[in-house]
């Protein structure tokens, strides 16, 4: 379809097009072929055509539960769209996302209401980056303007200056809620408070809704700055399939007064010309979807554990403060590769970050290394955002505290998009914090929280510890992956030197791995197996070296960094020799990493083991030292422990 050609014959067609494929769609419910839900459009056709109309191969469109139209006006992929919904192989994402969660050329869209605002948010920010005059357009409807995410990105988008067209989507109803009873004050005055442009228009007046989204368009692409247009509209069918208990009158006065219908109804000759070709259009893709395979779940693997041979090699120490490695490790990755963006609170110079883990970046890189507002859900979506734009970004929350602010991007979004996208993009993302105890923060800001993140598909989780080499990590990280990465970085080991207090008459060793499982061994049979990670690595040594020349009785630490995919090769070898475990996390026990580790055991090993489970105690961290130190657990506590286990 050409440019500024909307209300001409293929406008017309492409509205009716969304339509005839909602109502099937609808039929293929009722008779079984498609399951789950079906948000039909029908009634806000006009929009999707009107985006499509405006926007240029370099746009990009994200969109959300309902979008079936905006992916039409976007793409015109009748079959892909079919094939998906029916949860066939050839869909646009290979049946695994279904009628949410679309990706073609550009197109997202996800059913989780308001969150691709910031994503939209990542991808406008990438395109400023390049500066080839791109738009990236989100559509939100009027009841996602409730969520918090939304306003986290309009400020953000202000800010940063950045190419993003939000459209409203105002068809009065939040599911079977209207608006009205739910939300409050005007919507464009929201945009507004944020110093962004606005625009209203609706979809009853086509001429104008084309060229005011056209225009919108233009603006955005010319300025370089957010424009948020309101589009009053009515959803003429429920929300999804018959859960519709609006007024019957009401509906029927709606469907008079649209414009597609009243095309039809006066016998419109482009209307009616079109109508043929729509509905061969339609049993084309409906019967190319019925002929294809079903979609294949690809080969499974064990959630979070995999058994990989792995083979020793020397420990090399790393040289310095585990935070100078970190440092030195982001500088090199900023370096060597244009693509890598750091973003975070006050992570620019000259503070640097709250430990300063990103001191002076700023000043070698300006323009990527970038403070972001106090916004972590969209901080963690601007990072993701980039990521599926081709940049490598890597996102700092300043406390791990505050990263379950971002749960839902991480969850929802980050770890989601490979898979439902049917593997059709890559999310590049890393995404580090501190965590734990020991510093007199309080409740708020010294929790271990990693075991929330651990399990989660397609979400890696590594735990730095001070003698991992994490410079050489942070140096190759960005290129090296293509899924969402979380990294937790423990507080108390940042001043710790990599090389030094070593346990005297142990060798130290690592296996030859992209995240290395650092093993601690006794020069004589180990009594016993210690598991840990992160920063409760020291207190296991101290625990060992007192073990060792007070109590003899020699103890064999396995510390990985990779928590999640967890290799269990290296443990289970040492379980297997010793038939004792001891493992110890900084966080709450129950229902965490060592539970998980006891479980896995249990099942695969072939040997029996006598085992105990070390963490926090269930209470809020205390800010006063003496309380804080006796709830977490230490080399006294690991001792006593072990001793238990050897009995």
């Amino acid at each position: 379809m050409g440019k500024k050609d909307g209300g001409t014959a293929a406008g017309i067609e492409q509205a009716y097009l969304i339509r005839a494929v909602e109502q099937r769609l609808l039929d293929l419910y009722r008779e079984g072929l498609v399951r789950g839900t079906v948000h039909t459009c029908t009634g806000q056709e006009w929009i999707g055509v009107a985006l499509g109309n405006a926007l240029e191969p370099q746009d990009r469109l994200l969109s959300n539960h309902r979008g079936h139209g905006h992916f039409l006006g976007r793409t015109g992929d009748v079959a892909g769209l079919f094939a998906e919904v029916m949860g066939r192989a050839t869909g646009v994402c290979r049946g695994m996302g279904g009628t949410q969660h679309l990706c073609r050329d550009g197109f997202l869209s996800n059913g989780i209401l308001g969150g691709m605002a910031p994503v939209a948010g990542g991808m406008a920010l990438a395109q400023k980056f390049e500066g080839a005059k791109g738009v990236t357009v989100v559509v939100l409807g009027d009841g996602a303007m409730a969520e918090g995410v939304i306003y986290e990105t309009l400020n953000i988008a202000s800010r940063f200056g950045l190419p993003l067209y939000i459209v409203c989507e105002s068809n009065g109803i939040a599911q079977s809620t209207p608006v009205d009873n739910v939300l409050a004050g005007s919507l464009t005055a929201r945009a507004e408070a944020f110093g962004i442009a606005t625009r209203r228009s609706d979809t009853w007046d086509v001429a104008t809704l084309l060229q005011d989204v056209q225009e919108a368009v233009a603006a955005v692409r010319d300025r370089s700055a957010p424009l948020f247009h309101v589009i009053e509209t009515f959803r003429l069918n429920a929300h999804s399939k018959g859960d519709d208990d609006r007024p019957r009158a009401v509906l029927e006065r709606y469907w008079e007064r649209d414009p597609l219908t009243r095309l039809l109804a006066e016998g419109d000759p482009i209307a009616h010309a079109c109508q043929d070709r729509v509905r061969a259009a339609v049993a084309a893709a409906e019967g190319a979807a019925r002929r294809a395979p079903p979609a294949a779940v690809p080969e499974p693997v064990l959630a979070g554990t995999m058994l990989r041979p792995v083979t020793l090699r020397p420990w090399r120490p790393p040289a310095g403060r585990l935070v100078d490695a970190i440092n030195a490790g982001l500088h090199r990755a900023l370096a060597e590769d244009e693509r890598v963006v750091l973003l975070g609170e006050d992570i620019e110079a000259p503070y640097g970050g709250a430990f300063k883990a990103t001191r002076d970046l700023s000043h070698a890189f300006p323009g990527r290394v970038l403070n972001t507002p106090i916004s972590e859900a969209a901080l963690v979506g601007l990072g993701n955002g980039l990521a599926l734009a081709g940049r490598r970004p890597v996102v700092e929350i300043m406390f791990g505290d505050f990263l379950t602010l971002g749960f839902d991007q991480l969850l929802n979004h980050a770890a989601k998009f490979r898979g439902m996208y049917g593997g059709r993009v890559k999310v590049p993302l890393v995404v580090r914090t501190p965590m734990g105890g020991r510093h007199g923060y309080g409740p708020t800001h010294s929790q271990s929280l990693e075991k929330h993140f651990l399990g989660i598909p397609d979400l890696d989780v590594v735990a730095l510890h001070s003698r991992a080499d994490a410079a050489a990590l942070y140096a190759r990280l960005p290129a090296e992956i293509d899924g969402p990465l979380l990294v937790i970085e423990n507080k108390g080991a940042y001043r710790e030197e990599g090389g030094t207090d070593l346990i005297r008459g142990f060798d130290y060793q690592e296996t030859d791995e992209r995240w290395p499982t650092l093993l601690i061994r006794p020069r004589g049979p180990a009594d016993c197996t210690l598991f840990c990670y992160g920063g409760m690595l020291r207190e296991a040594e101290r625990a060992a070296d007192i073990l060792f020349e007070e109590d003899e009785i020699l103890v064999e630490i396995v510390c990985p960094v990779a928590l999640h995919p967890f290799n269990a090769a290296p443990l289970l070898d040492s379980v297997s020799r010793t038939r004792r475990l001891v493992t110890v996390e900084e966080g709450c026990a129950f229902a965490g990493m060592g539970s998980e580790i006891v479980a896995w055991l249990a099942e695969h090993g072939d040997v029996p083991f006598r085992c105990r489970r070390l963490g926090a105690a269930s209470h809020p961290i205390p800010a006063a030292i003496e309380a804080e130190a006796a709830l977490l657990p230490d080399a006294a506590a690991i001792r006593k422990a072990i001793q238990d286990v050897m009995q």
